[in-house]
């Protein structure tokens, strides 16, 4: 059995089990939300989520695109549109009023121009547009009043439900 001490506090927290520093944290009198767990774990359990409700409407066009101009090949995951969903719902959760560019530059990467120097190159806008779209849709997502998107209170509930979820299994192995 690991007890962990915290100094701020002075508290300590039994487990039944062995606890990775890592991953511990401190109980949070609101509960567990999305920025208190690892994001990859967050998004692959969140993806598995829009997977299973069936409500998130696909594009006949996902097994043969590609996530930018950079790439050479469409991506070899058959759900890779539902983890770009979660990983953007995640992006507009964590920056409230974010735009499909600014989506662009983040999710974009670096162009191989043999032996020119490489450049950044945006994301596909409409990869992006249509999961936006689609999180808009199940109600996870609204258009913000400033432009770009916000998170809905339904949206905000889902994320930080599969968060607690993500923590709980994690933290108990």
């Amino acid at each position: 059995e690991a007890v962990v001490s915290t100094q701020s506090t002075g508290a300590s927290y039994q487990s039944l089990g062995p606890i990775k520093e890592h991953i511990y944290k401190e109980k949070h009198v609101g509960g567990v939300t999305l920025k208190d767990v690892e994001s990859h774990l967050w998004v692959k359990e969140f993806a598995a989520f829009l997977k299973k409700s069936g409500k998130l409407p696909i594009p006949k066009w996902t097994d043969i695109v590609k996530t930018a101009t950079f790439k050479e090949l469409p991506p070899k995951d058959n759900d890779w549109y539902y983890v770009r969903s979660a990983a953007l719902l995640r992006r507009v959760y964590l920056r409230q009023g974010v735009g499909c560019g600014a989506l662009r530059k983040i999710y974009g990467g670096r162009i191989n121009r043999g032996s020119a120097p490489s450049h950044h190159k945006p994301a596909s806008a409409s990869v992006i547009r249509h999961c936006l779209k689609g999180l808009e849709e199940m109600k996870l997502i609204a258009k913000h009043p400033d432009g770009g998107r916000m998170i809905t209170s339904a949206g905000r509930r889902d994320a930080d439900r599969i968060a607690s979820q993500v923590m709980s299994s994690s933290i108990v192995e």
